[in-house]
């Protein structure tokens, strides 16, 4: 597939994705990992944690690593630094997922290759929460699209 840093393909990758297994998630709940989660799976999509120092996160239970979630992954949500994307980009490319998504501050070169030349969409340097809430309308959720301020007239 490709690297995907266009509106159209975000949505694409968000309307067609329902699982995503968040490597790095943490169980503090003051923690990014912890809130684009918890945002995401309150929006219907099937949240698979993924640290191997909990048994269970956010009511599902947590898997040390990709390759012990069973069955299928759509998103592999990335929440770990840069040097350690190669090797999970191998890991997301056998457990068959389609997409290898970065979050904010990440990027590697290397591991958008063995994603991309294994067919999988990449995203790098984005919040899936970020871009859910900008494209699919979830802003409202932290408080901001909530219609109180507006620019229509009564």
């Amino acid at each position: 597939m490709a690297t995907v840093d266009d509106t159209a393909g975000l949505r694409r990758i968000l309307t067609q994705s329902r699982a995503i297994a968040v490597v790095g998630l943490s169980a503090n709940w003051y923690r990014p990992s912890f809130f684009a989660a918890k945002y995401m799976q309150e929006h219907g999509y099937r949240v698979i944690p993924v640290n191997p120092n909990c048994t269970e996160l956010l009511g599902a239970t947590c898997y040390p690593h990709l390759a012990a979630i069973p069955g299928t992954i759509d998103i592999v949500d990335c929440f770990r630094k840069p040097d350690e994307m190669p090797a999970l980009a191998r890991e997301a490319v056998a457990k068959g997922a389609r997409v290898l998504w970065m979050q904010l501050g990440i990027r590697s070169d290397e591991a958008a290759r063995i994603a991309n030349d294994a067919g999988l969409d990449v995203v790098m340097d984005r919040c899936v929460k970020i871009e859910h809430a900008r494209i699919m309308g979830g802003l409202h959720w932290a408080g901001v699209n909530t219609g109180m301020i507006s620019a229509r007239r009564r």
